[in-house]
Parts: C-alpha cells; structure tokens; sequence
C-alpha cells in the first residue's frame, strides 16, 4: 500500500472516522474534505481529515446543513486539524439558529399535548396543523385535505346516485 505516514486511504479514513467510503466520496463532492490522488490514482488524505469528518458527524447531528458546514469550513485553513478554537468559531455561527430551532421545538412539545386525541385537528387553537383556525371557515369536522380531496365526515350522509 502506498500509505506515507502523514497520508490516509480511503479505506483507513472511513474505518477511523466511522462513515461509508462513499460518504467520504460524498463529502468531497460537496467540497467539504479534500484528498489527493497517488501515482496509482488511489485517493489519498492527510489526517486532518479526520477531526473535519468528526466536525461535519457533529454538526450533521445539530441539523446543520452541508452549506453551511462548507461555509464554515471555507474560514479554516487547508491541510490543518481544527482546534478547539476553530470549533468556537464555527459553532458560534450556529448557535443563534440552533436556538431558534430549540425554542420552536420547545413551543411544538407544549403544544402537543392540546391536538392529541382530538381527531378533526381543526379546533380554533390548534396552533400545530390549524394555524389562526384556517380551515374553521370550510366547515365542521375533519376538514382537512388529504391526499384524496377532503374527507368524509363520519356520519355525513352520502349522496344516493338518483341524488347526483
């Protein structure tokens, strides 16, 4: 194998950093890692590699999108491992969004609790699928718009074929 002791395969990073080889070919795609080719035309990466698969696995998990890991990246010199300070940096882009989004989630935990279980998920304050009542104003019940055209109220009578 033509491995130098500062170089990795594509094999070895996916091994140590715990992602598939076409993650990592992936990942290169979209100009978040980098690699070489070997006079074999084999990929060949220096290790920083490895804490910047660690930084896009970690941020992946926050919800972060790819461009924005890229973007981040794109302040972080070439050929070097992130540091801690790095991680600062980039993590502080993040964290008004982050919060954003935490508090969202928070107000649709407490909100759950108001919709489960009422069936027609049109009451007046259902702020979960029936914001500001929309649907109040296309009638009673179950109004909502399936995939088939509105649904049937249980109980409605159906029109009789002489009646169409």
């Amino acid at each position: 194998m033509e491995s130098t002791s500062h170089e990795l395969s594509v094999g070895e990073v996916a091994a140590r950093s715990g992602v598939t080889v076409p993650t990592l070919h992936f990942y290169e795609s979209r100009g978040l890692i980098r690699s070489r080719r070997s006079s074999g035309n084999q990929r060949r990466y220096s290790r920083d590699v490895l804490r910047r698969v660690a930084v896009i696995k970690v941020a992946q998990r926050l919800g972060i999108s790819l461009d924005a890991i890229r973007e981040a990246f794109s302040a972080l010199p070439e050929e070097r491992t992130p540091t801690a300070a790095d991680w600062n940096r980039l993590s502080s882009r993040w964290r008004a969004d982050l919060d954003e989004r935490i508090a969202s989630l928070l107000q649709l935990r407490d909100s759950l609790s108001d919709c489960i279980g009422c069936g027609c998920l049109s009451l007046e304050r259902c702020k979960l699928f029936n914001p500001s009542d929309e649907l109040g104003g296309q009638g009673k019940g179950a109004v909502r718009i399936g995939a088939g055209g509105p649904r049937k109220r249980a109980g409605a009578r159906q029109p009789a074929a002489r009646d169409k």
